[in-house]
């Protein structure tokens, strides 16, 4: 039986501690409202969604999530690491919990819909790996059917580079992938103005 599995990373929100970039711009107060609408649209679009998990950071955040999770969703801390090494740590997770497909998105992308996520499992029946890229230069989702982990090493971050190097490790491990659409990320006041704009 298929067991498609789709992890949200998120944050607990917390003041000063979310969208760090953004906040340089709409301070703090503010950009903890942005975090929470932005974690709220994500939910939403994926309310339809089983097999849906939440993985909090810090560990003691966790039950800070609970009102944004929907009946049968789970809720499990990151635990500790780059985030290279706590996306591996949670494919792996899966992988040995039974999973056929893991498929990994954070709250920065407010366009992200139910239908991103079911094209993403069904690509994976085919390829290894499935990137959904970001006009940044990052992604917004990575999904592998199997635990191919190594596409999450030497990875510089948080980088405009993230998606081109995580093709180029892709590549040399062998692994087939898809790419899905190009969505935006909301990293800045500017990308924050732009989708603002968008929903008037």
């Amino acid at each position: 039986m298929p067991n498609p599995q789709t992890v949200l990373f998120v944050r607990a929100p917390r003041r000063g501690t979310v969208k760090t970039r953004l906040a340089r711009s709409l301070g703090d107060d503010a950009t903890l409202d942005a975090y929470r609408t932005l974690l709220t649209v994500t939910c939403k679009a994926l309310r339809e969604l089983n097999h849906v998990e939440l993985r909090v950071t810090p560990d003691d955040g966790l039950h800070e999530l609970d009102s944004w999770c929907a009946p049968g969703w789970t809720l499990a801390p990151q635990g500790t690491g780059s985030l290279g090494e706590r996306l591996a740590t949670t494919v792996v997770d899966h992988f040995q919990n039974g999973a056929t497909s893991v498929v990994i998105i954070g709250s920065d992308c407010p366009e992200i819909t139910a239908e991103d996520i079911r094209a993403a499992h069904q690509a994976l029946a085919a390829s290894d790996v499935v990137l959904g890229p970001a006009s940044d230069g990052g992604y917004w989702l990575i999904g592998l059917r199997r635990p191919t982990v190594g596409v999450f090493d030497n990875i510089a971050w948080s980088t405009e580079s993230v998606l081109q190097q995580t093709c180029a490790r892709a590549a040399a491990l062998n692994l087939t992938l898809t790419t899905l659409r190009t969505l935006d990320d909301i990293d800045t006041h500017e990308d924050w103005l732009r989708w603002v704009g968008r929903k008037v």
